[in-house]
């Protein structure tokens, strides 16, 4: 405000809208997509993204009235949703496959079944199986960094990002990830 004369003069300034608040439609909408890619890739053949998905946004729908900070932070806190729901049901996997293996119980009517596709040829389901496997046997931060640059794409400086470490540290683990995984590739016979 200005003072002239004993009159006061307003100035307006323009009033920042803040945005429209996402709501779990819009968010899927922009996001569905990427994290369907996601599940799949990180979740393999053992879990149905599907499931995933529909998980990260019910807890995401939970999330909407807390604000997402900084660039990327919508598609970081996605992806790190994924990562743990995919950990949780590949842990269910694995004990669901403990259990139908245990020779006193007959749980294989019970346990649901993985879904393939009829379009895979049998060739293909065979090197995705392998691959899937070998991926099984590194550690999850290498497993996830590889599938992340290997499969989806993303530079080491999106890995970074999305995952909350250092670009060095994403280096270091995919050069760990690529060298244990070619050993295992050339070690198990197809």
């Amino acid at each position: 405000m200005r003072a002239s004369r004993g009159v006061l003069s307003t100035v307006s300034l323009p009033v920042p809208v803040p945005p429209a608040p996402l709501d779990v439609a819009e968010l899927y909408r922009l996001h569905g997509a990427t994290v369907t890619r996601w599940a799949s890739r990180l979740g393999g053949p053992s879990v149905d993204p599907d499931d995933i998905v529909q998980e990260v946004f019910m807890v995401a729908g939970r999330r909407l009235n807390q604000p997402f900070e900084g660039p990327g932070a919508v598609t970081t806190w996605l992806f790190r949703a994924t990562q743990r729901v995919v950990m949780s049901h590949r842990r269910k996997a694995r004990l669901r496959r403990l259990l139908a293996s245990l020779p006193l119980l007959d749980l294989g009517p019970v346990l649901p079944r993985v879904r393939s596709t009829p379009l895979e040829s049998l060739e293909r389901g065979e090197l995705v199986s392998r691959m899937h496997r070998l991926l099984d046997r590194l550690p999850e931060r290498q497993r996830q960094v590889l599938i992340l640059f290997e499969v989806e794409g993303l530079t080491t400086q999106e890995i970074a990002q999305l995952i909350g470490v250092r670009v060095g540290t994403v280096r270091v683990w995919l050069h760990r990830a690529r060298s244990r995984f070619a050993d295992l590739f050339v070690k198990e016979e197809p």
